[in-house]
């Protein structure tokens, strides 16, 4: 296993080096020469653009294989500006050999408006097998041991649907779209914020029929999944269970004090927004959200150990909000969307979605260590380690009283999902290594594993950018 994730680092970052531009500025903070693998010196200041072509390769024991590509394009100018780009583009496309299917954009140019920063996103995501995991935490049971002994044991005819992984899945269709604008009011450092964005999601119980294609009996998924459940108890409405859209402006406020925006040595990010929904805007449910963040970086040694910690808090207005939003963490900004809490963007080694409420809280501590850097290929690299520890937790409940139909069995089955803990801390450590090049591109390798078995069984995540 070791040695399969190495080698597809290594794939990943060689294009990185092919395709990269060497355009540079030889300006006098960079007249002293830098040795390889040293960590003094100045960076090469770039110009031009720098291109990232990268694959995309996985694999989910329930998608199937993921095959696809990447591609991030920095612009520098004429240098200026760097570390920061005047404008850069991201866009991604991949496919799972069972079906699901992911599709991205994302413009962000500080300089295209006068004094006016423009961050546009558009994701199309079809998932036949993403993660569900209820409502509120560990209010809503997920039973590990059942999961692990369907993978284990050799015995596996006559089980029950909830011992197989599919229990825990749902069928997504999303598509997003967003545009942000933001411009200074005091001194470069504090922010206004508006925007607007559009969200489309479609929710279905998993087709039978794709998920079983090319499975062992034993493997095979009959039965109700948990969403069918939340369905026949009332939990999720008749008018909300296929979904539905949502159009909304967002206003909020951003402080930052960073030295250098990806990847940053020392400051303070601190922003918040509201996500307005009304009727009359085109959405189905009507609902209004506020969300709050602070991201603190402090350098302990001479900018090359970095202590950096992120809160982060997303609360409703009332007592309600379409169940298929609230998996959405409204973030402003060159970003898009993250979706819930739990995986690389949130809590890592937390499974994906597994805390989700009508407010929700989680926290992210991580020790950055620059190894080393150096100058290749008229570029400049950084590498990395980092160690983290982090955890997500609901802190007001999305009503999950019974309201289904008078029937025993169904009854008898709410009783075992929904209720049987208290909710608290969903906690996650681990560590990772980074690549970074010219401050901007972050290619990153991490580990983690949550504190709880009810949180899932550990994680390998590669990913690009940084969680915070």
């Amino acid at each position: 296993m070791i040695k399969k994730i190495f080698f597809l680092f290594i794939s990943i970052i060689l294009p990185i080096v092919l395709f990269a531009q060497n355009d540079s500025l030889p300006e006098k903070r960079n007249a002293q020469k830098q040795h390889f693998f040293s960590l003094k010196g100045q960076d090469i200041v770039k110009k031009g653009c720098f291109v990232a072509p990268l694959p995309v390769l996985s694999y989910d024991q329930d998608k199937g294989w993921q095959f696809g590509a990447m591609l991030n394009i920095y612009d520098f100018g004429n240098g200026s500006f760097y570390p920061s780009p005047r404008q850069q583009w991201a866009l991604s496309a991949s496919y799972y050999h069972k079906g699901s299917q992911q599709y991205s954009i994302i413009y962000d140019a500080k300089y295209l408006i006068p004094k006016v920063r423009l961050s546009v996103a558009a994701n199309l995501d079809y998932d036949q097998a993403t993660n569900f995991h209820g409502f509120n935490g560990y209010m809503t049971k997920y039973d590990y041991g059942q999961v692990n002994f369907w993978a284990k044991q050799k015995d596996k005819t006559n089980m029950p649907s909830e011992y197989n992984p599919i229990f825990y899945r749902v069928e997504k269709m999303t598509f997003s779209f967003k545009v942000d604008f933001s411009g200074n009011i005091v001194g470069n450092k504090l922010f206004w914020q508006a925007g607007y964005c559009f969200d489309w999601y479609k929710w279905a119980s998993v087709n039978r029929e794709k998920i079983n294609k090319g499975k062992s009996t034993d493997k095979i998924f009959e039965g109700n999944t948990l969403y069918d459940y939340f369905n026949l108890w009332g939990i999720i409405s008749p008018q909300e269970q296929k979904g539905g859209f949502s159009s909304a402006i967002r206003l909020g406020l951003k402080y930052d004090s960073r030295d250098v925006e990806v990847f940053p040595n020392n400051g303070l990010l601190a922003e918040g927004h509201v996500r307005l929904a009304p009727h009359f805007l085109g959405t189905t449910q009507s609902y209004y959200t506020y969300y709050l963040s602070i991201r603190h970086y402090v350098s302990l040694v001479n900018d090359v150990l970095i202590f950096a910690y992120r809160w982060s808090y997303k609360g409703t207005f009332g007592k309600y909000i379409p169940y298929y939003m609230m998996s959405v963490w409204s973030v402003m900004g060159q970003e898009s969307d993250k979706e819930g809490v739990g995986g690389y963007k949130t809590v890592r080694g937390v499974l994906k979605n597994r805390v989700q409420g009508l407010d929700v809280t989680f926290f992210n501590t991580e020790l950055r260590y620059k190894v080393f850097k150096f100058q290749l290929w008229k570029q400049n690299w950084c590498v990395a380690l980092n160690a983290f520890f982090e955890g997500g937790m609901v802190t007001r409940q999305y009503d999950m009283t019974y309201k289904g139909i008078n029937d025993e069995t169904l009854r008898k089955k709410y009783d075992e999902y929904i209720g049987t803990q208290r909710e608290q801390f969903h906690l996650a450590a681990g560590g990772g290594v980074k690549v970074v090049v010219n401050q901007n591109f972050v290619l990153a390798i991490d580990y983690a594993h949550p504190l709880k078995k009810q949180d899932g069984n550990g994680a390998i995540y590669l990913y690009t950018g940084l969680t915070f």
